[in-house]
């Protein structure tokens, strides 16, 4: 049985792509604790980096180079200055030398050591070979990121059962049948499931500041992506939005900080028509700076990590100004609990899967979570996941340019509204009457995915990709 903590479906990271900035960085570190680990750390004389598939085709534009030289640089994602990137990297190009693991200086030309290979690996579409060249000899080590920043080895056979984490939780969930039966037998909601779970690995202090850290990064990014205004890098010269719509929004509210911020924007009377314009503000903030190389949480993934936090704070600032950091316990708890139901029967994974796969789930994770914090039973929440997943399949992944900017930031606007309304419907749907299931809805998103040609899977060959030209932009 499968076990993925909420901290492996909610991880902090650098954007702009799980699966092609923070699962390429995993890797090189994990690379480096291998050649550490067998004691060839220190006589390594070379290193070259292969990049195949989806990363390749677009790596580019997801900074996956980047990302690499980042994770050989010993920099951890979850801690490294953001502003420093640029440096770091221009150091790398300036003077052909890599330090690496921040330990060797080692010599590196970035445009030959690092090979964008057009062609696919079997096993998955986002492969890496690290080579290290010791003694005249090469050394290789193959990795696959398969979204949401999850990184494997080939040596794991089943590729949708792969995982990091294995442990044995008192309560295990593969599918959402199982989560219901142990809600039914131990009477308990979603969310106290789920946290038993949490608990049996580590102590409920180290659960709550995780937690809390989550949220405050989330916070954060909102308030950035809301107080940052420009073009986003990467040669499309898409405008940031997000600023201009907040200003237009927010008036006159005093505030010096995100905190602040937040309890600001919980005091003033907003109007029917301004919720649709807060909520999509909240989760083009995060896209925005996640486009930026900014430090978001994926949720699941970097492409999809405005949804969950833009519905939160749909929930802190306008449904229920005595919200309190139990309410946001809960909300990340089931929204986590759902994620992995869909990892563990489909993919998180665009490449995989499409945008379905990104969007999609994260829109079932926020509409099921704000389910549960609205009074709805552990079998509407349920339904809510399955109507977010099922008004997103088929959405395929072709963002213009390799970049994780059109569609991909509007889409996480679009799969924030359609939570809140797959939540509301949930709310008034008796469970008698669905259809549906959520396990029948994961099972057709899998389904789905393998049936969705290559090139709608995050390749950039085809669908807006090709049909809208750089230049145009």
């Amino acid at each position: 049985m499968e076990c993925i903590s909420v901290f492996d479906m909610l991880k902090i990271g650098v954007g702009p792509s799980s699966s092609h900035t923070l699962g390429p960085w995993r890797a090189a570190e994990r690379w480096i604790e291998e050649l550490k680990s067998s004691n060839k750390f220190d006589n390594v004389e070379k290193i070259t980096v292969d990049l195949y598939g989806s990363l390749s085709l677009t790596g580019k534009g997801h900074a996956t180079d980047y990302a690499v030289l980042l994770g050989l640089s010993g920099a951890d994602p979850e801690y490294i200055p953001v502003d420093s990137i640029d440096e770091i990297i221009a150091t790398i190009k300036n003077t052909n030398t890599l330090l690496f693991n921040n330990e060797r200086s080692i010599d590196f030309d970035v445009k030959a050591d690092i090979v964008f290979n057009r062609k696919f690996l079997p096993f998955h579409s986002n492969g890496m070979t690290f080579t290290a060249t010791i003694n005249g000899r090469n050394n290789k080590s193959t990795f696959y990121s398969i979204g949401g920043g999850f990184v494997i080895k080939e040596e794991r056979t089943n590729k949708k059962k792969n995982f990091e984490i294995k442990c044995s939780f008192p309560y295990p969930v593969e599918k959402g049948t199982e989560l219901l039966k142990f809600c039914t037998d131990l009477n308990k909601s979603i969310s106290e499931v789920v946290l038993e779970n949490e608990k049996s690995i580590r102590p409920i202090e180290t659960i709550d500041s995780e937690i809390q850290r989550i949220w405050d990064t989330m916070l954060e990014c909102m308030y950035v992506g809301c107080h940052t205004e420009g073009n986003l890098p990467g040669g499309l010269n898409v405008r940031r939005r997000a600023y201009d719509m907040h200003q237009k929004l927010k008036g006159e509210l005093p505030y010096t900080n995100p905190v602040e911020w937040l309890y600001s924007i919980r005091g003033t009377e907003v109007k029917f028509r301004q919720i649709l314009k807060w909520v999509s503000c909240f989760a083009l903030a995060v896209n925005e700076v996640n486009a930026s190389l900014g430090r978001v949480v994926t949720a699941p993934t970097n492409g999809s990590a405005g949804v969950i936090p833009s519905v939160l704070m749909y929930y802190l600032v306008i449904e229920n100004h005595d919200a309190n950091f139990e309410d946001i316990k809960r909300f990340l708890l089931v929204a986590g609990e759902i994620g992995s139901i869909f990892k563990k029967g489909a993919t998180i994974s665009a490449a995989m899967g499409g945008c379905q796969a990104e969007i999609g789930v994260s829109s079932a994770m926020a509409a099921g979570a704000l389910c549960e914090l609205s009074g709805g039973t552990p079998e509407q929440v349920l339904i809510a996941a399955e109507i977010a997943m099922e008004h997103h399949l088929g959405m395929t992944c072709d963002p213009i340019g390799g970049l994780v900017q059109i569609p991909c930031i509007e889409r996480n606007a679009m799969g924030a509204i359609k939570a809140i309304n797959a939540c509301e419907l949930a709310l008034d749907t008796d469970p008698k009457n669905v259809k549906v299931p959520l396990d029948k809805v994961v099972q057709t998103m899998w389904e789905t995915a393998k049936d969705m040609n290559t090139k709608y899977k995050e390749t950039s060959e085809g669908g807006l990709a090709i049909g809208v030209n750089m230049s145009d932009c």
